[in-house]
């Protein structure tokens, strides 16, 4: 378990350090931050003093690593719009990226499975056809669409739910949430249900899959003649194997309702990352879209490693695996 911990780390350590790479060649090819700052006027003289306060003069390998450096503080410099410095950009935006997506993965799970369960258990009922039609538009429709008509039927033709907006926010300690709060739920509710739908489809098809697939395996076979009952067999036994490819599945959609909040954050304009992403692309923003790379990659590494270890928790193969390795 440990070894296993340790391989883990040391393959999250070259990943990182390899989006760190990625990110630090924008600052190389994707514009001059020198000419951001100082404006098309500026003259040579100028520019040559602050490509020498800024380190820009130095070798590559040389800029690079404290770039790593810094961005192991989490240091990016000043974003080149707001002249603020990045990490206090982000680190006002990320309590409401975080908030959407959990949110959303907590309606994407709570209603994903049951549905997902109940369309293996009960196979060519009415209500399992209207459950499979469903998935297949919220895995069909885009998310932009998606929002799009939400406002439109529930916050323009019915008002019951504000458009736009995160609401009344709480402060505790450095952290904002809307949680804590009816309004702030008042405006969460259409953008964590366009971020949850496509990752609420996917699952329930997944689960769907995955449960049917293991009702025919022999061990199943093994426990109904045993005499147990159905439900023993259902949700002692077929559903915590289902499980295991849903939590893999599960884990890297949270990592991807976190990076690609963007579309949603836009439509209904939730004061996220995604949304500070996407004016930092229209300015062409360098720090700020460097930090947001490194941060979604951190966030997907974690993500992972928590994923992988709790295989050993649901899946008992693993530890009898690990233990007959050693």
């Amino acid at each position: 378990m440990f070894a296993f911990i340790l391989r883990r780390l040391a393959q999250a350590v070259i990943v990182m350090v390899s989006v760190a790479l990625i990110a630090f060649m924008l600052f190389q090819y994707v514009g001059d931050p020198v000419v951001f700052l100082l404006g098309q006027d500026a003259t040579a003289e100028q520019i040559r003093e602050l490509r020498a306060d800024l380190g820009l003069d130095q070798p590559f390998f040389v800029q690079f690593w404290h770039f790593l450096a810094n961005a192991v503080q989490g240091e990016f410099g000043l974003s080149l719009r707001q002249g603020a410095k990045v990490s206090r950009l982000i680190a006002e935006r990320f309590p409401a990226t975080l908030e959407l997506a959990m949110v959303a993965a907590v309606l994407a799970l709570v209603v994903g499975i049951p549905m997902g369960v109940y369309a293996a258990l009960k196979r060519g009922t009415f209500l399992s056809q209207v459950f499979m039609t469903v998935s297949l538009l919220g895995v069909s429709l885009p998310t932009f669409l998606i929002g799009i008509l939400l406002i439109l039927l529930f916050a323009v033709t019915l008002g019951w739910f504000p458009s736009f907006g995160r609401g009344d926010v709480t402060q505790v300690g450095w952290w904002t949430t809307g949680l804590l709060s009816a309004k702030g739920w008042h405006h969460i509710t259409l953008p964590a249900i366009t971020l949850a739908i496509f990752q609420l489809t996917l699952i329930m098809r997944l689960v769907r899959a995955e449960m049917l697939e293991v009702l025919r395996t022999d061990y199943i076979k093994f426990a109904r003649a045993r005499g147990l009952t159905n439900r023993a067999v259902h949700f002692g036994h077929a559903l915590k194997n289902t499980l295991v490819p849903v939590m893999t599945i599960t884990g890297l959609q949270l990592g991807g309702l976190i990076a690609f909040a963007i579309i949603t954050e836009t439509v209904f304009q939730w004061p996220g990352m995604g949304l500070l992403f996407i004016q930092a692309v229209t300015f062409a923003d360098i720090p700020v879209m460097a930090a947001y790379l490194c941060l979604i990659a951190l966030i997907f590494v974690v993500i992972n490693l928590i994923v992988d270890l709790l295989y050993f928790a649901v899946d008992p193969r693993l530890r009898v695996e690990k233990a007959g390795g050693h």
